[in-house]
This record gives C-alpha cells, structure tokens and sequence, in this order.
C-alpha cells in the first residue's frame, strides 16, 4: 500500500514539473523577445547614446581647461582616462602620456606607476600586446603600495584574458591561463576577503576550477548588487552569460547576453564583446538577421575604438555570419521567384475565370430582375404581415391593459361595499363582501386566459426563453400555462415595458417584480444587461393567427 502511495506521489511529481516546463518555457521565450526588441531598439539609439557620452567627456574637459595646478590636471585627466577607457584607446592613451609627464614633473613615483598599469591596460585592450608586456615589464613590483599592486594583478590577468581571446590557440591558452591563476592567487591575497573584488576574483577562479555552480552562486549574488545601467552592470551580466553556458542553461545564456548587450549600447561602451558574442550565438540559434545586424554594429564599435585585438577577433566570426545571411538572402530572392511565377498563373487562371463569370453574370443579371419583382410582391405581403402583427400585439397589450383597470375597480367596488356593511347599512352585502374568492378567481381565470392567448399567438417562446438560461435552470411547465417569472417577460415581449403597468396587471408591487426580473437574469448565459433586449425578439408568431 505504502508502495502504490510513492508511486502515485511521484506521477503527480512529474507531472506538476511538466506543467511547469510548459507554462514557464513560453514565459521566458516572451521575456528574451521583449529584451531582443529592447535591444534593436537602443542600437538604432546608438548615436543618441554616444552623443550623451560625448558631452559627459566634454563637460570634463571644461573642468580641465579652468584647472592649470599639475595634481588637480591628473585627477581629472584620470576621469578622461576612466570615460576613454571604453570609449576610444587612442584618447586614453594620450591621457595617460599626459599623466605620465605630469607625474615626471611632480617626480612622483606613485602617480608614475599608476600610470604605467593603466597604460598596460589599455595598450592590451587595444591589441598592443608587446607594448603592454614592455610596459609592465619595467615597473618594480616589490616596491609597489599596496593599492598599486592590486592594479597591477588586476590589470595582469586583464592582459593575459585578452591575450587568450586574439590567440585562439589551445597550447598558448594553458600557459596564459597558468599565469592569470597565479596572479590571480596573488591578487586574492591582497584583498579583504569580504570584499566584491575578491568575491569577483574567487568565481573566476572557481569558474576556471570546473566548479560553475558555486561560480555563478556568487557571481548572482554580485549581480543583484550592482545597479542597472552601469558598466558593472553589464560586465556581471556578461559573467553570468558565460558561467550559464558552461552549465548548459542556454536560455539564461541568452538572456543575460541580451541584458549586457543593451547596458553596453545604452552606456556608448565601444569596447566590448557582448555583442559579438550575443551574435555568435544567434546565428548558431538560426536568427540571421539579428546576427549580422549585431556583428555589423560589433566591428562598428571595434573601429570606433581603434582596437585592433577586437577588429581580429570579429574578423574570424564577420565572414561566417555574413556568408550565411547572404546565402538566406539568395534564398529569399528564389522564393521570390517561384513566387512570382506561382502568383502569375494564377492571375491567369482568375482572369480566365472572370471572364466566364462575366457571362454569367450577365444571363444572372435577366434572372435578377425578375427576381426583383417577386420581391416587390413579397414586400408587399411582408409589410401587410407586419400590420397585422402590430394591430395584434397592440390590442393584446390594450386588452391587458383594460382587464388589469377592471380588476382594480372591482376590488375598489369590493372595500366600498364593505365600508357599507360595517356601518350596518346592508347586513346582506356585508356578508357578501367579506371574502375576496370571487375577485381571486376571476384574475386567475383572467391570469390563464392570458396565458392560453398568448402562447396561442407565440407558441414557441416558452422553448426560445429557456434557450436563453442555463440548463439548470431551465422552466419545465404545464401546456397552456405560464408562471410569474414568464408572464412578466411575455409583457415585456408583448411591448409593456412599463414595470408600474405589469405590476398593475400581475397585482404585485414595483419592488417584486423587479426582484423577479433581477431573478431570472441572474440565470442568464449571456450579461444581464442586453437580456430584455433578446427576450422582446424572441417567439414567431404562428401562421395560423393569420
């Protein structure tokens, strides 16, 4: 028993997780196209964006002109630096030159070597390899601050993680990554343990180790930290890309390479590689067009950035994405084709075929005025029909109508009689009056020959009127014979909208026959609202009233 109670209990399991899988798959579909529109949508911004960067930069370098003292140049150089950085490497390096003379002239060996370590930065990004090596070659290590020798490592791995990507090449690759894990080692050692950058440093070394899930664990935790449209934004982004495809989750692949994709586009970020790869990955998806839209505005950001080590990157996927989206080009253009000479057949095969109708249309055309005048006739017949219709539903509704005047007067008759007897004017008519079984038979005898009348006229409306209620709550009536609920809708049917007029003739208050009426709506398939509207085109009148 315990065992059938495990395996019912699993079935639910997997079932629930697939309903899941199908609830959630289109979800994520729907989110990835938001952010892919997301995208198009800031790469056709682009020059917006770079515009907003532009006078960023230019609003320092205003600050810059109104300073003249060597320490205030530096620090505001280094903010040109920082923007140039990702924005143009030519510029940056003129900065740091700047800097760099401006540190001889302070004879200032910290602000010296600063300079040094951003200027192998950049000579690296920018694909000057050699230049770098020389660069980081000639600072003294050991007589570094501490501070310094954090930028040192950090700018280290830096240059080997770039070497490794314009190398491509599998012996090369180990030694490089051989150097950044010692470097890495290094760096880690230096910093607080608690702090984001050695967090940062221990997922790559984790990444590096095989161990992605606890990478991306604390690269997530990172990511939720940083804020959206900044730079450290999309660089997390783009770490979680990359941990996402070693672990197989190509959804989340996607989505963050999206994400990092339009931080980079939104923030004029020249420098980059999310749309390269986010382009990779699109044409091996099979989205061509993307793809080489996002390859083009790639090489265009490489070029404006003057990067060499990014151009030979782009330079070994450009060919391949372009060749295949020129191959579906070809393709649509012979679709066109096949196309052009299946749509001109059949333009011949309709104007074959209007040709014929024309010749019917024309025999057709003989037959339509005769036709026009058997129409005439029935016209004439049909509107006669509708007379007579009318005439019978409005003496129906007088004939209610005067039935309903009468049955007040005799009541009225009926209390005054009484008022007499209990005055002791006529003992007789006391007796008489003092029951009212006279005046209730004679509206029910009223109430049924209504009823028979009515259905005589409509016998098909009781049928019609259910239609228009749930099957639970369908009527189920004697022949002949309506109920309240039905009498005051065949009123209503009859034209007497007037609920004062049916309560008169019904002998019920205002109050109840709205409660009827709210009653039976409530049962209705269709709104409440159009429900009277629907019950007054209900019931043909039958042919043999006529």
């Amino acid at each position: 028993m315990i065992n059938y109670n495990n395996q019912v209990k699993a079935k639910q399991l997997i079932l629930l997780c697939i309903f899941a899988i199908a609830y959630c798959t289109p979800l994520q579909a729907s989110k990835i196209d938001s952010l892919l529109k997301v995208l198009d949508k800031a790469i056709n911004n682009r020059t917006v964006y770079l515009d907003t960067k532009i006078r960023q930069i230019d609003s320092i370098k205003d600050r810059l002109r109104n300073h003249s003292a060597a320490k205030d140049r530096y620090e505001i150089q280094n903010q040109l630096i920082f923007e140039y950085q990702t924005l143009n490497c030519d510029s940056s390096l003129a900065y740091i030159g700047r800097n760099i003379a401006i540190a001889k002239q302070l004879n200032d060996q910290k602000l010296m070597t600063e300079s040094q370590v951003k200027l192998a930065f950049v000579l690296s990004i920018s694909g000057l390899f050699t230049q770098a090596w020389e660069v980081l070659k000639q600072i003294d290590y050991d007589g570094l601050p501490q501070y310094l020798k954090v930028i040192y490592h950090w700018s280290y791995i830096r240059y080997y993680e770039n070497l490794i990507k314009y190398t491509d090449h599998d012996n090369y690759n180990r030694q490089y990554e051989s150097e950044i894990a010692k470097s890495r080692n290094s760096l880690m050692g230096l910093l607080d343990p608690k702090s984001d950058m050695y967090l940062k440093e221990k997922a790559f070394k984790l990444k590096a180790a095989g161990m992605f899930k606890e990478s991306r664990d604390i690269q997530l935790h990172l990511f939720k930290k940083e804020k959206s449209d900044t730079h450290g934004y999309g660089m997390a982004a783009m770490g979680l890309a990359m941990i996402a495809r070693e672990l197989g989750e190509m959804q989340l692949v996607e989505e963050y390479l999206i994400m990092a994709a339009i931080t980079d586009v939104r923030l004029a970020i020249k420098e980059n590689e999310s749309l390269l790869t986010l382009a990779i990955y699109l044409n091996k998806k099979g989205d061509v067009n993307r793809a080489f839209t996002y390859i083009q505005a790639a090489l265009d950001d490489a070029n404006y950035y003057n990067s060499r080590f990014r151009n030979t990157v782009i330079a070994r996927t450009q060919p391949i994405i372009e060749a295949t989206y020129l191959a579906k080009i070809d393709q649509q253009r012979k679709n066109l084709r096949s196309y052009a000479i299946v749509i001109s057949i059949f333009a011949i095969i309709l104007i074959l075929t209007l040709y014929f109708l024309f010749k019917q249309m024309r025999i057709v055309s003989r037959a339509r005025k005769k036709l026009n005048m058997t129409n005439e006739q029935l016209t004439l017949v049909n509107h006669k029909l509708d007379e007579a219709n009318l005439v019978r539903e409005r003496y129906i509704g007088y004939y209610l109508n005067q039935c309903a005047v009468y049955l007040d007067k005799l009541d009225d008759f009926r209390k005054n009689v009484y008022r007499k007897v209990k005055s002791r004017q006529l003992e007789d008519l006391q007796q008489l009056t003092s029951s009212n079984a006279s005046l209730e038979k004679y509206a029910q005898d009223l109430y049924t020959d209504f009823d028979r009348t009515f259905l005589e006229v409509y016998p098909n409306f009781v049928d019609e009127f259910n239609s228009l209620l749930r099957p639970d709550e369908q009527y189920q009536l004697k022949k002949d014979k309506l109920n309240t609920e039905l009498r005051i809708f065949a009123l209503i049917r009859l034209g007497i909208s007037d609920v004062n007029q049916i309560a008169i003739f019904l002998r019920y208050s205002m109050q109840t026959i709205y409660n009827y009426k709210s009653k039976v709506k409530s049962k209705a398939i269709t709104d409440a609202e159009h429900f009277e509207e629907k019950v007054r085109k209900l019931g043909a009148v039958s042919t043999n009233q006529f």
